[in-house]
């Protein structure tokens, strides 16, 4: 099976920007799609990204459209979430989630998920 492995959380002021990792290992991901998904304090997990893993699709909360970008680096079985101009609502803990088809924005479509990485946006 597919194993997924979060990096590059951590504190950082509100303006500024972080860059998440998402480490693929396993089986190969072909078709896959890849999502970031984040879930704060007493919230719901709720979808952030998503994309095709070949790069043709890309979809984008509406509440990070314009400062959050996702990409993928096919060679290193990776998926980025690159975060710009983050607000205090950002906190929460980012998870990386793939499923063999179409980039969807429910979590409990995605088959394999991450141990997430915590990212704190300070005032």
């Amino acid at each position: 099976q597919v194993q997924l492995a979060e990096s590059g959380g951590g504190l950082v002021q509100a303006g500024g920007s972080l860059r998440l990792s998402c480490a693929a290992s396993g089986r190969t991901f072909g078709s896959y799609a890849m999502g970031w998904f984040r879930q704060a304090s007493g919230k719901e997990r709720e979808f952030v990204a998503g994309i095709s893993w070949s790069g043709a699709r890309l979809y984008y909360a509406e509440s990070v459209k314009g400062r959050f970008s996702i990409s993928t680096d096919n060679a290193k079985n990776t998926v980025y979430l690159q975060m710009n101009s983050l607000k205090p609502e950002d906190t929460a803990v980012y998870y990386c989630a793939a499923r063999a088809s179409s980039v969807v924005v429910t979590a409990t479509q995605y088959d394999y998920w991450g141990q997430g990485t915590q990212v704190t946006v300070s005032t």
